[in-house]
């Protein structure tokens, strides 16, 4: 009877040992004697002690920082580029079975992947279209990780280094397409001033009137100004007529 009792307390407590717990946020991809049985979790699931055991997966998003790379650009520019990937085990079962270390593998293929689509674009190309290469980027590694039951969600590269004697280069540049704008927007403004004036004198050339008129607009600006002596130029006609009309009152008078 004692024995007995010995060996049920030995079974019970093997059986006991057999219970798990996986979080919400875990898988358990379970095998019997080397082969794939089942998944379990979350919650508390039972295993056949020493016949079965049981390898956890994290569902949750999982981040990757890709570290520095130097590579070099289609236009044979030295650049350093790194980046950060996201992605998700949406099938346990494969990423067990189908890879030997799964985050391992996402790891080298994100980096191999940046050192390539790199190579394959010129530098400016780098700079000014991050979301194209990024999306491609992202395209490509989802692709090979797809057969591991990985899903790939998002991909960004997050700096761009290249040389200081590019930066300058680059910024020689920058300075002489701002030169040449400007330098156009200049023209264009002297160009419709050129076309102002010509209008203008077209009109004084058909009503002269308009001339004296704007020579007393001037007079009026500059008194606005408050100078103590403002010289005034006045046609020579109207100083004629003026004298012709002083003599003709003091004789009058």
């Amino acid at each position: 009877m004692g024995i007995v009792l010995v060996i049920g307390i030995i079974i019970v407590g093997l059986a006991l040992t057999g219970f798990r717990v996986a979080q919400e946020y875990q898988r358990s991809v379970v095998f019997r004697l080397g082969r794939y049985k089942s998944l379990k979790g979350p919650g508390l699931y039972w295993i056949i002690p020493f016949i079965e055991w049981q390898s956890k997966v994290d569902m949750r998003t999982m981040t990757v920082t890709v570290e520095q790379q130097e590579t070099i650009t289609k236009d044979s520019v030295t650049a350093k580029v790194n980046a950060v990937l996201w992605y998700k085990i949406c099938d346990p079962e494969k990423a067990i079975i189908s890879v030997e270390n799964y985050r391992s593998a996402v790891y080298q293929v994100a980096l191999t992947t940046l050192r390539n689509i790199i190579g394959q674009h010129m530098l400016d190309e780098v700079l000014k279209e991050r979301n194209t290469i990024n999306e491609t980027l992202k395209a490509i590694v989802d692709e090979a990780t797809a057969p591991w039951g990985i899903k790939i969600e998002m991909v960004e590269m997050k700096d761009v280094e290249i040389p200081q004697s590019m930066q300058r280069v680059m910024a020689m540049e920058a300075e002489a397409v701002r030169e040449k704008r400007a330098r156009i927007i200049k023209a264009q403004a002297e160009s419709e001033a050129s076309q102002k004036l010509a209008d203008a004198a077209r009109i004084i050339v058909e009503n002269p009137l308009a001339l004296e008129l704007r020579r007393m607009q001037m007079v009026q600006e500059v008194g606005a100004d408050k100078n103590t002596t403002t010289i005034v130029l006045m046609p020579s006609d109207m100083i004629t007529l003026a004298g012709t009309l002083s003599n003709y009152l003091s004789k009058k008078s």
